[in-house]
């Protein structure tokens, strides 16, 4: 997923880098599973591991068709080609990288992935001009170490989770919502730890 401000986590392991500069991330279920992706080993990308993305995936009921899905910080795109495989009917990742998101591109191209809309821009200020409601899933996996990074990506992405929908958040540390003026009327309905990385999948307090 996401760059990392510092090495990469403990536990966010992928297979070794090929003599191009390149590993790859495997899709873990759906229409493409164990499907190898390339990605590039560029410093600080951070795959969200296998073992966090079947977690959550299980979490979400393992199939999301029809649901539309929003990947900031796309990065490698694992959350994202994960979501297009399990029937998401929309999945908009975003990437700033202009490499990073060449890769995306090419692995969508291969994949054939008509639903997948890459978006090479800034994470906040392209959700900062999104319609709010607009997604049913949206990941949240910025650098970790930036608090206040962490503090505005939430108070943007918040808005844009439909009223049933949920928010996946990544971090270093955990999230506490009542801590985060942007998470007010938000609770955590499952949350992990893999190594140094902390997962968390929010909804509204007032949904089931």
């Amino acid at each position: 997923m996401a760059r990392s401000s510092s090495s990469r986590p403990q536990g966010a392991r992928s297979a070794p880098p090929a003599r191009d500069g390149t590993h790859t991330i495997r899709i873990i279920g759906g229409d493409w599973k164990r499907t190898p992706l390339p990605v590039l080993d560029l410093d600080g990308l951070r795959p969200t591991p296998d073992r966090v993305r079947e977690t959550l995936f299980n979490w979400l009921g393992q199939r999301l068709d029809g649901l539309r899905c929003l990947d900031l910080f796309a990065g490698s795109g694992a959350l994202g080609f994960e979501a297009a495989s399990r029937g998401a009917a929309r999945v908009v990742m975003v990437e700033r990288s202009g490499r990073a998101a060449a890769q995306l591109r090419a692995n969508q191209e291969r994949l054939g992935a008509r639903v997948i809309e890459i978006a090479e821009a800034d994470a906040l200020r392209l959700a900062a001009n999104l319609p709010p409601g607009s997604f049913d899933v949206v990941f949240v996996d910025p650098p970790f170490g930036d608090a206040a990074l962490l503090a505005r990506a939430l108070e943007l992405a918040a808005p844009l989770v439909a009223p049933d929908g949920w928010l996946y958040v990544e971090s270093g540390e955990a999230i506490d919502p009542g801590a985060q003026p942007a998470l007010a009327g938000w609770r955590v309905a499952r949350e992990g730890k893999a190594g140094a990385v902390r997962y968390h999948l929010l909804q509204r307090e007032n949904e089931e």
